[in-house]
């Protein structure tokens, strides 16, 4: 039987590698749902305190936000309309829609920079 609560998924990273993160419905259920049926997704990379960010076709308003996140977290920004990856603890600059968690080679976004290109699709 196939899990629906989580999602596993795949991260490609222009240059660098891969990583694997999984999304977890729980968390925030319409706007994991919102990124699965947009799956690919894709989008140029933008640096913030504790991790990197990229727009996603996506318009979704506040859904269980938290204001501080740990690090390993997959979010959503509602405020940006972007995908966001932590790598360390953090405290956004709007509350964020946690939606999952990079589960493999979190390490691997500490090294990229503004502009990288970044797919996200399902694994």
């Amino acid at each position: 039987m196939k899990n629906i609560s989580s999602i596993r998924v795949r991260f490609i990273i222009e240059g660098l590698g891969e990583a694997e993160g999984r999304l977890i419905r729980f968390l925030s259920p319409r706007t994991v749902d919102a990124l699965v049926r947009n799956l690919p997704l894709e989008g140029r990379a933008a640096l913030m305190k504790g991790g990197l960010y990229f727009p996603v076709p996506i318009k979704l308003g506040v859904e269980k936000a938290k204001r501080i996140v740990e690090g390993g977290a997959l979010a959503y920004w509602p405020m940006g309309g972007a995908l966001c990856i932590f790598y360390e603890n953090a405290k956004p600059y709007s509350p964020v829609n946690h939606v999952g968690e990079i589960v493999k080679n979190l390490e691997i976004f500490r090294k990229v920079e503004t502009g990288t290109k970044i797919t996200m699709e399902k694994a």
